[in-house]
Parts: C-alpha cells; sequence; structure tokens
C-alpha cells in the first residue's frame, strides 16, 4: 500500500499552493492509495477529513508537521496544537499519550554539511546529527523527501542507516509539481490513522522513489 506521509495545502499551509481536493485527485491519478496531509502546526479536523475522502472515494488522513528546536517533526495520532510542542520533548510526551507516533521531517535540514573536505567531516556531520535530542523520540526518518536533492536524501538515507531506524518516504508537496514522486510503501492495509500509527511503530514499510519505481535501501 503507497502512502504519501507528508503533504500541504493551502490555506491551512500558508506555503503550499495546491487546493485539498485538487491534491487528492492528483495522489489518485499517480497511483497512491492514500496520502496524510500535514500542515504547519495545524490538524485538520476530523469532519474535514471525512467529506474530502467521501468526496473522492480515496483514503485521506491527518497528521501535523511541528516545528520544534530540534527541527520538524511529523506527528500523527495527535487532534490539536498545544503550546510548548515546540519542544520535542514536550511534543513527544503529548504525542505518547494520545498514542501516537513522530517520524522526523527531511533530517538533512541545518544537519547536512554543504561542503566537506573530506569522509571525516562528513561521517562527523552525520554522527552530531545523530544526537539529535527529538530522535530519541522518533520511530522513524523521513530518508526521502520529494523536494530534498539527491545529496540531501542521501544524508538523510545515511543517518537512518547509522541509526538504524526505519525509513519513510514524503513528498513534502506544496505545489502540483511535487505531487506523486515518492510514498511509503506499507505491507499491510491501513484503512484509518489508528492503523497507520500501530504499522509506524511496527515498522513494516519502507520509502519508495516513484520516479524510478525503485525502493529504498529497506530495512
Amino acid at each position: 500500500m503507497l502512502i504519501d506521509l507528508h503533504a500541504h495545502t493551502w490555506p491551512r499551509s500558508h506555503d503550499s499552493v495546491l487546493n485539498p481536493d485538487d491534491l487528492v485527485t492528483r495522489a489518485k491519478a499517480a497511483g497512491l492509495d492514500a496520502i496524510v496531509f500535514t500542515e504547519h502546526d495545524t490538524v485538520w479536523d476530523y469532519k474535514s477529513i471525512e467529506e474530502l475522502r467521501a468526496r473522492h472515494s480515496f483514503l485521506v488522513l491527518a497528521g501535523v508537521e511541528i516545528s520544534t528546536d530540534d527541527g520538524h517533526i511529523l506527528a500523527f495520532g495527535i487532534d490539536r496544537y498545544v503550546f510548548g510542542m515546540h519542544r520535542s520533548r514536550e511534543l513527544a510526551s503529548y504525542c505518547e499519550k494520545a498514542e501516537g507516533a513522530l517520524v522526523a521531517a527531511h533530517p538533512y535540514r541545518r544537519q547536512m554539511p554543504w561542503f566537506s573536505r573530506n569522509d571525516e567531516e562528513y561521517e562527523s556531520a552525520l554522527e552530531k546529527a545523530s544526537r539529535n535530542p527529538a530522535y530519541e523520540y522518533v520511530q522513524a526518518l523521513e530518508e526521502l523527501n520529494g523536494r530534498g536533492s539527491d545529496k540531501e536524501n542521501e544524508f538523510s538515507r545515511r543517518l537512518r542507516t547509522m541509526m538504524d531506524l526505519p525509513g519513510t518516504a514524503g513528498t513534502d508537496s506544496h505545489a502540483i509539481s511535487d505531487v506523486g514522486k515518492c510514498a511509503t510503501y506499507f505491507e499491510k492495509e491501513i484503512h484509518d490513522e489508528r492503523e497507520l500509527i500501530a504499522e509506524l511503530k511496527a515498522g513494516r514499510y519502507y520509502a519508495v522513489d516513484l520516479r524510478s519505481g525503485a525502493p529504498t535501501a529497506a530495512r
């Protein structure tokens, strides 16, 4: 089952130009089985998500991308933004009470060295990134981001391997050109947010680059 775990729509995400209905239509046409709306620090209400599902006969799920001091975190299972979530420890505490799951979004940001003189410097950057306090709480790292370059995603992949964590993929869609580039393949069928969370915790998934049709290195 192919699910895009990371997507943004306007106006809930101010930097997106995607209409929710257009995004669902295009995700469906791209061959995806589901898509998760992960707006910036804003959670969709269940009624609106249900209406989208019914209107398109397509599985739409709700998550949220939380901006923390330690980077952006995709959260699944929480129903609102609460002040203090910008601290990863508090976000993790709230998510644990909600029996949710967390995934580190585009971990290359602010952690990947743009220029490294040798392998030792690059490895040092990976080691430093692995000590990010937020990663103590996440179930996975987003090793493939549709808006990331090959170089950026390679850093995420190597970091994920170093930490021995599962890897996800999400388009991070903000525009039409982003839709359908990649997705996370889940071994089991998923019908709602609770089942998505269960599978994220179980680790039965891997990232797939839909541009090439090839999975990244499965865990």
